[in-house]
């Protein structure tokens, strides 16, 4: 499980307004640590698309329009994840850490 894989990922059970079901999500934890914690962080995606909200990334997955939801951040147990689906590439890994860090860094 690496940074930036994008795997199937088991949400449910969900509380509220979270994000839920089956879905892919990114992994955006340093590598480090998915190597030494029983958790990963992630980012779902989401097919429904929001091109104006700054806290959502266009990208493709699986050949279709998604959108990486970066305001529905959180860790969960490696035991959530699936299959791979695919990766990011360079431009999208890098456009995803500039939202992250919009959102939550300084």
């Amino acid at each position: 499980m690496k940074r930036y894989e994008i795997r199937w990922t088991a949400l449910d059970p969900a509380r509220g307004a979270e994000i839920s079901k089956t879905r892919p999500a990114v992994i955006v934890s340093l590598d480090e640590l998915n190597r030494a914690l029983p958790t990963v962080t992630i980012c779902p995606l989401t097919s429904r698309q929001h091109p104006t909200w700054r806290s959502r990334l266009q990208v493709r997955c699986a050949g279709r329009p998604a959108e990486i939801a970066v305001d529905h951040i959180r860790s969960v147990s490696k035991a959530r994840l699936g299959d791979r689906i695919g990766v990011l590439n360079k431009s999208e890994a890098a456009a995803l850490r500039r939202v992250i860090t919009e959102m939550y860094g300084e």
